[in-house]
């Protein structure tokens, strides 16, 4: 997903290591690949803004909301849940990375635990004050979006800044000032750039908005949990992350991306009507 295209190939170098001659032939990253990169980093600068922008107009939510998501998002996901995988992994070393189903298992796990934690006391204790299915709702877009952001957004503007660099022959030129071991990692993890088709950098932004309405209608599970003491919806909430992102895991090595993402965004579709249904107009009719 954060990835570029096939190109033509334009150019090669020699290097040595260990007396083995290595030829590295560069390629081209396509325009259709930077194209996608481009709306990529777009969307996911500018499609948290307009959600923020429209449920305020829409709602009269109170923005804080919002920026709480995204601290969140940071403190928990980010910082707490990295922390936990670099002591996990480190410990366990090769039984969990190198077992899909466990690898699956541990990182919906974890990404359960420390998001809808996150999510529930945010609810619990920021929102206190504030706690509303349109505060839940700003909440919902500013834990998505800077996620988005983050994943997405980095991850693009990066690939573009890079491919330019190799379009333009000024990565070729740089890497020359590396060892000739770090030349060759460094070359084939840049090939990846040339080498992915370009249609699945159109996919990316499909996934963050799977992913971004995901956020939301978990953030409407965990307020109904903590507004109605309804124990089920967080429930609900965790076992939902959890299964969206273990099933993410195991399929993506067995299926074509593009049915992962379209697959992804019709399971979302209906998550985001059961909770406009279960919890939305439930919450609107009690308000009423």
């Amino acid at each position: 997903m954060r990835r570029a295209s096939r190109g033509a190939r334009i150019g090669e170098y020699m290097t040595v290591t260990n007396a083995v001659e290595t030829t590295m032939v560069w390629g081209t990253v396509s325009g259709a690949s930077m194209v996608g990169m481009v709306i990529s980093l777009l969307l996911s600068v500018g499609l948290p803004i307009f959600l923020g922008i429209f449920i305020y107009k829409k709602t009269k939510a109170w923005v804080p909301a919002f920026f709480i998501g995204c601290g969140i998002f940071v403190g928990f996901a980010m910082i707490l849940e990295q922390i936990c995988h670099a002591i996990v992994l480190t410990v366990t070393g090769s039984v969990i990375r190198d077992n899909i189903w466990l690898y699956a298992i541990y990182g919906g796990l974890a990404a359960a635990l420390f998001e809808e934690c996150g999510r529930w006391i945010a609810m619990k204790f920021c929102l206190k004050k504030h706690l509303t299915r349109e505060n839940a709702l700003m909440y919902g877009a500013g834990h998505g979006g800077i996620e988005a952001f983050l994943i997405l957004g980095m991850s693009s503007m990066s690939n573009l800044l890079t491919a330019a660099m190799i379009n333009g022959g000024l990565m070729e030129k740089t890497m020359t000032a590396l060892e000739p071991a770090q030349q060759e990692v460094t070359y084939h993890q840049l090939s990846v750039l040339w080498t992915t088709p370009a249609y699945q950098f159109y996919l990316a932004p499909v996934e963050r908005i799977s992913a971004i309405a995901l956020q939301i209608a978990l953030s409407m599970f965990v307020y109904s949990a903590v507004k109605t003491g309804r124990k089920l919806h967080l429930a609900a909430a965790f076992g939902l992350h959890f299964a969206v992102d273990f099933l993410t895991v195991v399929c993506a090595s067995t299926i074509p991306t593009w049915a992962l993402e379209l697959g992804l965004l019709l399971v979302v579709a209906v998550i985001c009507v059961a909770v406009y249904q279960l919890v939305y107009v439930q919450m609107a009719e009690k308000k009423a």
